[in-house]
């Protein structure tokens, strides 16, 4: 089950909770309390002063907040409801965590990066139902983007924006060209991947003016294989050297930069806006390895 799903309803449930405790168990707990503190001091005034309790201010206090204690029920419902609001909110339009799962966006992004992902950069989305609610800015190609999955819209996906609308893209012979124009590519030290234990060609790729890190292998071959069926697929052209594909309106071409170890659109197709979750732009935490805390292109 979708986890913002899962806290919406736990936010309604403790909040009804927490609402009923305000308008009605608790005005019932303090006439309680009221209550026994009246029947306390009526008991002091009858034995007389003589045998009055000497901590009778202690007495007081210690039924006052047996009084006013929370059940137990409403203890892990109603005190847990700000909690849960606030992580809400905060998940659904500020800020939300993920753990990179694959080596797709390997060198950017490694197995284990635990990082923060920007909800309302590209305009608000109202959480469960992923209505828009207000405009934002545009996507830009070279951000890197979390979105959920077109083929499984429970799955959630991180690649690097490539096209935009309206764009033609062609990736062929392991080479990046955007409506007509090859994508500058400066050769870098080869990358040792440890993932599978052997090195990759790195270049730098100019995407254009947003500059990141791919990997290239020249084992693979250049076509893509296993293509599957999906919305605009008359969109895009195979060949033995690669695809050229003109991205509809109001959808994304996307990319892994590990270039030949990824399944992206050039295997499932565009990403419609509807589906952009946020910008990633943080590492906040790898557990093996510290120094990957940070941003990153």
């Amino acid at each position: 089950m979708d986890f913002a799903l899962i806290l919406f309803v736990l936010v309604i449930l403790t909040g009804i909770a927490w609402i009923a405790d305000k308008l009605v168990f608790l005005p019932r707990r303090r006439r309680a309390a009221e209550a026994a503190i009246a029947e306390f001091d009526r008991q002091q005034a009858r034995i007389g002063e003589r045998f009055a309790d000497e901590n009778a201010p202690q007495t007081r206090a210690r039924l006052r907040d047996e009084k006013l204690r929370q059940p137990w029920w409403l203890e892990y419902t109603a005190s847990f409801f700000p909690v849960i609001l606030v992580v809400f909110l905060v998940r659904s339009f500020v800020v939300e965590p993920f753990k990179i799962p694959s080596g797709s966006m390997v060198p950017t992004l490694l197995v284990g990066d635990f990082i923060l992902v920007n909800k309302f950069e590209y305009g608000l989305r109202l959480p469960i139902v992923n209505t828009k609610i207000t405009h934002g800015s545009p996507l830009q190609r070279g951000d890197v983007v979390v979105f959920r999955y077109p083929k499984d819209e429970s799955v959630d996906y991180i690649k690097r924006v490539i096209g935009l609308p309206g764009d033609t893209i062609a990736y062929e012979n392991k080479h990046l060209t955007i409506n007509g124009k090859p994508v500058a590519e400066t050769p870098l030290a080869d990358y040792f991947d440890e993932e599978r234990i052997g090195y990759a060609k790195q270049f730098e790729e100019d995407l254009p003016g947003r500059k990141h890190a791919i990997l290239n292998n020249p084992a693979v071959p250049p076509f893509v294989i296993g293509a599957e069926d999906y919305p605009y697929r008359d969109n895009c052209s195979y060949n033995s050297e690669g695809v050229v594909c003109k991205v509809p309106a109001g959808h994304y071409f996307m990319m892994g930069d590990n270039r030949d170890n990824s399944a992206d659109s050039r295997y499932w197709g565009f990403v419609p806006d509807r589906n952009i979750v946020g910008r990633a732009f943080f590492v906040w935490m790898n557990f093996s390895n510290l120094k990957r805390i940070g941003t990153f292109n």
